[in-house]
């Protein structure tokens, strides 16, 4: 199990992770989601041991983890943090990347387990390809299979997926996050993609200014927001007051009915695929809802919030 506890940094005077505690048992997912500047990549790297703490100690099972006033070289060797500057070498092959702190006592188990990582990252073609002719995708996908090589108990990841085109990042999703639960790996992801959290979580961290706000099921904090800052981490919402009350509602729960109390003006609609997200006009504001109709512009329409039985 990994235990964070009260833990407080600051990079200067001002603190940038406020007193923090939460706890993850082994071989599940967390998801840290929140604004930029929130402190999502400052607390992967206090985990990882990168900083030393102003106050606070975290834990993997019973080690505590150190920082540079206690390791000549900053890091958790039973842990991998994969950094959003990837830190590929240049001049050697992708193979070469992968393969670089694997031992060479067994070169065809080496081989082996390269091929096995070139095909989780779905990199197989480019295995004799220079780190230097590598797309920024490429090198993201290469920067995974290489923080895997040698299966870490603990997996901190910083934005994995952000420069990986979207076909290819969600067959990458499923092979990454099955490949770490069924190796039992814990997982740490930093993420802005609600995508990562509600698919392949178990649990979700939601920080705001250096704290943390909720801590939870993705499911849970999805479907009962505490907040409108909450609720936008997974996209579109929109804040309707109903009797006095504040409802965080998201465009898929609004429909259009023949009259209600929520009358709205057509503004601009968006097609999405298997839908439009309709924007509109009330009298208090910008409403956004999901409709398989487009509507025009300037069409005068009725919403009810869908109940969900």
């Amino acid at each position: 199990m990994l235990k964070v506890e009260n833990i407080i940094f600051s990079y200067q005077k001002e603190a940038t992770i406020l007193e923090s505690s939460f706890t993850l048992d082994k071989g599940k997912t967390l998801a840290i989601i929140g604004e930029s500047g929130c402190g999502k990549s400052t607390l992967l790297k206090l985990i990882y041991g990168l900083y030393d703490l102003d106050k606070g100690r975290i834990f993997w099972k019973d080690i505590e983890v150190l920082g540079p006033k206690y390791h000549l070289i900053p890091g958790m060797e039973f842990m991998k943090y994969l950094a959003q500057d990837f830190d590929l070498m240049p001049f050697i092959t992708v193979a070469e990347n992968i393969g670089k702190y694997l031992s060479n006592i067994y070169p065809e188990a080496k081989k082996e387990r390269i091929s096995e990582l070139l095909e989780i990252v779905e990199m197989q073609e480019f295995g004799d390809v220079k780190a230097k002719y590598l797309s920024g995708g490429q090198m993201q996908r290469v920067a995974i299979a290489r923080v895997l090589a040698l299966e870490p108990e603990v997996l901190l990841l910083d934005e994995p997926f952000s420069h990986i085109d979207n076909f290819r990042k969600n067959s990458l999703r499923r092979k990454l996050f099955t490949y770490l639960k069924n190796k039992q790996i814990t997982c740490i992801v930093a993420t802005h993609d609600s995508t990562d959290v509600l698919s392949f979580a178990d649990e979700v961290l939601v920080m705001q200014k250096g704290t943390i706000i909720e801590k939870g099921s993705p499911k849970f904090i999805y479907e009962n927001p505490k907040s409108l800052y909450v609720a936008s981490l997974f996209g579109d919402v929109n804040a309707i007051n109903v009797q006095g009350k504040m409802h965080f509602v998201y465009p898929h729960q609004l429909i259009v009915v023949s009259h209600s109390n929520l009358k709205i003006i057509v503004t601009a609609s968006y097609f999405r695929g298997s839908h439009y997200l309709v924007e509109a006009q009330h009298e208090k504001g910008i409403l956004f809802f999901d409709s398989k109709t487009d509507f025009p512009v300037d069409e005068k329409l009725f919403l009810d919030i869908k109940i969900t039985p």
